[in-house]
């Protein structure tokens, strides 16, 4: 017998789980769905020192009280912080732990810097990291819950219902460190993600294969993922669809990453087109690519995705990709230029964008630059960064190009107020030109914010020229080595060069 420890997230209790645990137990299982402390159960109010180790005692004490074989601890959310620090103090009895939706947090983090939205870290942390205001974070209006994540496919009355059985989340619960004992992170997991909330495999086996050391893990063949096309609430949009998930993850099943995180990354991969070397200078965390002129040429500025982990080697700038756009781009008489960005986080775009800003300053500094003529090229998870330059372009800024771009922040990272929202942007941009690289195969979760720029496109009649790559993928510049990818890769470079002429 299989037993299904369900703990709920952020101002919700084990109600949330009502359709989730109705199928999972016709096919035979247990189901508990647990209710912490506080989140709605009258007979346990939370109290000034309710905090995660209430919690984490609330979970223990179920698990004390289930008589099965295995127990699977399911956490979405928040919730997977009182799981998996429960998990930690039975690890003999967890057979797996579950993650729905929500990332690993690491043990001595409090969940408050773990969990994407618009909770308040800064009231409830002080400025060394401790515990601050301890007022409880009181619960979203309906119409705030995309904030914390996507609501696609969550019908109205259970949107209806989420707002008006949510609790307050007490503050201690969000501030206190998860402490976790070596035994916990040595359980068989599996991931649940939603790629309606901007989560995806491919997304997490990129991550991987940048090498950032606190992902490495997730290539364990004890790990294994699964996708629900849907928003941050599986358990009330697609409960049948989540309840096999959970029986199937029991079972042992699930994508692993192991098998393909030894393959050489995509982004080291050779640049589709051969281009000639081309002098280059390094200034900083900038490098030129000089064209074979005499006075001063235009330039195209382009920048990197990301997040990328702090420390990643080679940095962007060395890549395959960006060294053949910054070479062919000087072969065509433009001066080419890459540069480093700091965007380690999804809460660095602030900083990111100070960079790509000093750096276009460097740039249009150079004598051998026409400060007149530049174009800005963004790429991937740079693309939130084109907002700034979408929403107040300068004269002598031609054009903005972006190639597979996300232009807008994803569900899951919290930003829904944030400045950079590229569509949001583009009415203010007039008759600016914007060429836009998209790719067939393209990630759903990125596909959709491309979709939502185009109609804002469309809406304020906006200059965008589209370029499909047939069959494409994300990369395609170090994927896909065919005739098609290298016509669309030529035609955006000189598209966006045919803006800086004259």
């Amino acid at each position: 017998m299989t037993a299904f420890i369900l703990v709920a997230g952020l101002h919700t209790g084990g109600w949330v789980w009502q359709d989730v645990a109705g199928r999972l137990r016709e096919s035979g299982a247990e189901a508990h769905p647990v209710t912490l402390t506080g989140m709605g159960d009258a007979h346990r109010p939370a109290g000034p020192g309710t905090d995660l180790e209430t919690h984490i005692e609330d979970v223990v004490r179920v698990i004390d009280e289930v008589d099965a074989d295995e127990v699977v601890m399911v956490g979405h959310c928040y919730g997977v912080h009182p799981a998996l620090g429960a998990a930690g103090r039975r690890p003999e009895r967890i057979s797996r732990v579950v993650y729905v939706d929500t990332l690993m947090p690491r043990g001595g983090d409090p969940a408050v810097t773990s969990i994407p939205g618009p909770t308040p870290a800064g009231r409830l942390l002080g400025r060394d990291g401790q515990a601050g205001d301890d007022r409880p974070v009181p619960p979203p209006a309906v119409e705030e819950w995309e904030r914390w994540g996507s609501t696609a496919g969550v019908p109205a009355e259970a949107l209806a219902r989420l707002t008006e059985r949510a609790a307050p989340q007490p503050a201690g619960t969000l501030t206190q460190p998860l402490r976790l004992p070596e035994a916990a992170f040595g359980l068989p997991t599996t991931g649940v993600l939603c790629t309606g909330n901007g989560s995806s495999i491919e997304t997490v086996e990129s991550l991987v294969r940048l090498g950032d050391p606190r992902l490495q893990a997730l290539a364990h063949p004890r790990v294994g993922f699964f996708e629900l096309h849907t928003g941050h609430w599986p358990m009330l949009s697609v409960p049948d669809e989540l309840a096999g998930v959970l029986l199937r993850a029991a079972a042992g099943e699930g994508h692993r990453l192991a098998a393909t995180a030894c393959e050489p990354p995509a982004h080291q991969r050779p640049f589709l087109i051969d281009v000639p070397e081309r002098p280059r200078e390094r200034t900083g965390h900038v490098d030129l690519y000089l064209p074979d002129a005499d006075g001063p040429s235009p330039a195209v500025v382009f920048v990197h995705g990301g997040p990328l982990p702090a420390g990643v080697e080679p940095t962007p700038r060395d890549w395959p990709s960006f060294v053949g756009y910054g070479r062919y781009t000087a072969s065509l008489g433009a001066v080419g230029v890459t540069l480093d960005h700091r965007l380690h986080d999804i809460t660095d775009y602030e900083r990111a964008a100070e960079d790509v800003a000093a750096a276009v300053e460097l740039v249009r500094a150079d004598p051998r630059v026409d400060a007149d003529r530049v174009a800005l090229w963004f790429f991937s998870g740079g693309g939130p960064l084109s907002a700034d330059w979408l929403s107040a372009p300068p004269p002598w800024l031609r054009c903005v190009a972006a190639t597979y771009p996300i232009l807008a922040p994803l569900p899951n990272w919290g930003m829904g107020d944030s400045r950079f929202r590229p569509a949001a942007a583009l009415p203010a941009a007039g008759r600016l030109p914007v060429v836009l690289t998209r790719v067939e195969l393209e990630r759903p979760e990125i596909a959709a914010t491309v979709e939502e720029f185009l109609a804002a496109a469309t809406a304020c009649a906006a200059d965008v020229e589209v370029i499909d790559v047939p069959l494409g993928h994300h990369g395609f510049e170090t994927l896909d080595h065919t005739d098609a990818a290298r016509h669309a890769l030529d035609h955006a470079v000189r598209s966006v060069l045919a803006h800086l002429e004259g």
